[in-house]
């Protein structure tokens, strides 16, 4: 993570994506956002070195950087690869739980409520990545953090950018209740579910987003 003002640069960048202010395939010149933000190019890169870690910008040589797409085509695939790596890892997670995982997923679900009270959807959306990491923490599984981190930031980047209407946040923080208690009662058969259901509903893509694993 960027530090002192790359990291300000990173956040703010971030946030104007992830909410379509900044549309797909627009530049980000580096010179005019060091003049914005009162900082050097070299801070600026990296702070758009880091976006492009987590997927949001592409940096293409001479013909510079610009905001990444956001695509149906892509958005299923994301879906699709987030669920093999949750619903797997939940085995691993289950078998070894660290004493502190309830109690952190239940901190964390606190946080998205109170989120949701002051209407924020990014902070939910913010901490709900948060929740899903701390979760997948426990399968010991560290070279699949980066790929599940991109994809739940691609999934709320789509699941914001197709929204025409407000949504009922505290209806989508309390979607998490069920995995909590599935994995409070080490209900391996119930925590597989309740995180497909919970992937598969996030946006509606119809019945062919997991053509496989129906249920």
């Amino acid at each position: 993570m960027p530090s002192g003002k790359s990291a300000a640069a990173f956040v703010a960048l971030k946030r104007e994506i992830m909410l379509g202010e900044l549309s797909p395939g627009q530049p980000l010149v580096e010179l005019e956002l060091a003049t914005r933000f009162g900082c050097s190019q070299g801070t600026v890169r990296e702070a758009l070195l880091q976006l492009q870690d987590e997927g949001l910008v592409l940096r293409q040589g001479y013909r510079g950087t610009q905001v990444s797409d956001c695509t149906v085509d892509e958005a299923v695939e994301l879906f699709r690869i987030r669920q093999s790596i949750e619903c797997r890892g939940i085995v691993h997670v289950l078998s070894h739980p660290s004493r502190t995982l309830v109690a952190d997923l239940k901190a964390l679900l606190h946080d998205m409520t109170a989120a949701a009270e002051r209407g924020d959807e990014l902070e939910l959306a913010s901490i709900d990545r948060e929740f899903h990491g701390r979760i997948f923490a426990d399968a010991g599984l560290p070279a699949l953090d980066p790929i599940l981190r991109r994809c739940l930031i691609h999934n709320h980047r789509f699941k914001i950018s197709r929204s025409m209407e407000s949504r009922d946040l505290m209806q989508t923080a309390q979607r998490h209740l069920p995995i909590v208690a599935a994995i409070e009662a080490r209900d391996l058969g119930a925590a597989s579910t309740a995180l497909f259901h919970h992937i598969a509903t996030i946006v509606d893509f119809g019945p062919n987003v997991f053509p496989d694993q129906l249920q």
